[in-house]
């Protein structure tokens, strides 16, 4: 794809790329022209994963990275820097999000989603950023949060909604300390998305306004995906700071 949507050239490193969301997003960054590094704890469904992209005609690599590990995401970044080259975007997109009511959670459900939904994003950027600056090429940041911190909200979410609030507050910190490189860092808010990580999510049934049916209906992980490519794009050169939710409609219903 050339043109001002186009990523020729470009690496894209994309975490939580085996599955969901993240498959969907490395999808359409690889045809969009990008060279996607596909990131996960997954190494199976990364193989799977970056096999798949190939077969299609992309260019695509993969790293094993479990982003509750700070020393798994330095080496990480590292290996895909000396390997394939300094990523122009970022796409902090794994997460978790078990459900537990408010009076009956955790500290360890709490800090797991904390660590995997908001320390792990911050260390990618951190780690990422490092070398985006050094190389002076620019770059961007993508971060991954939820439509539920805009009122998509359910029951049993609160260690999931602290830790996607913490991301968004993250991404506009980003964009400042960043824009003095020409690095710009934006957020996508999904809404309802038929992924296993939703499907497979533990705890109590969903109940509150995010079952409130979307006009649209639900959306697919390509959705994300083509969000994530504007930001990512020539197209958003002179957009940062920003929020852009994909939510089927589910705000104006």
């Amino acid at each position: 794809m050339a043109g001002i949507f186009g990523l020729e050239g470009k690496i894209a490193l994309v975490t939580g790329a085996a599955s969901g969301i993240g498959k969907g997003i490395a999808e359409v960054l690889a045809e969009a022209g990008a060279h996607v590094i596909v990131a996960d704890i997954n190494e199976e469904g990364v193989a799977s994963e970056v096999e798949r992209l190939r077969a299609a005609g992309h260019r695509a690599d993969g790293v094993a990275l479990d982003l509750g590990d700070e020393h798994s995401i330095r080496r990480a970044v590292a290996e895909v820097v000396g390997e394939y080259g300094v990523p122009w975007v970022l796409v902090n997109n794994a997460g978790v999000q078990d459900r537990q009511y408010l009076l009956d959670e955790t500290v360890a459900g709490w800090d797991r989603a904390a660590a995997i939904n908001a320390r792990g994003p911050f260390l990618m950027t951190r780690e990422v950023g490092r070398a985006m600056v050094a190389a002076g090429l620019g770059g961007r940041i993508v971060n991954i949060a939820s439509m539920t911190i805009d009122g998509m909200m359910t029951k049993g979410t609160a260690a999931y909604i602290a830790s996607k609030g913490a991301v968004a507050a993250l991404t506009s910190q980003t964009a400042l300390e960043f824009a003095e490189h020409r690095i710009t860092a934006n957020t996508v808010l999904p809404g309802a998305v038929m992924t296993p990580g939703a499907i497979g999510a533990k705890g109590p049934p969903t109940e509150g306004p995010a079952r409130r049916p979307s006009p649209f209906g639900m959306s697919e992980p390509r959705d994300i995906g083509a969000a994530v490519l504007f930001f990512a794009s020539p197209a958003a050169r002179m957009v940062t700071n920003q929020r852009l939710a994909v939510d089927a409609g589910w705000s104006i219903s």
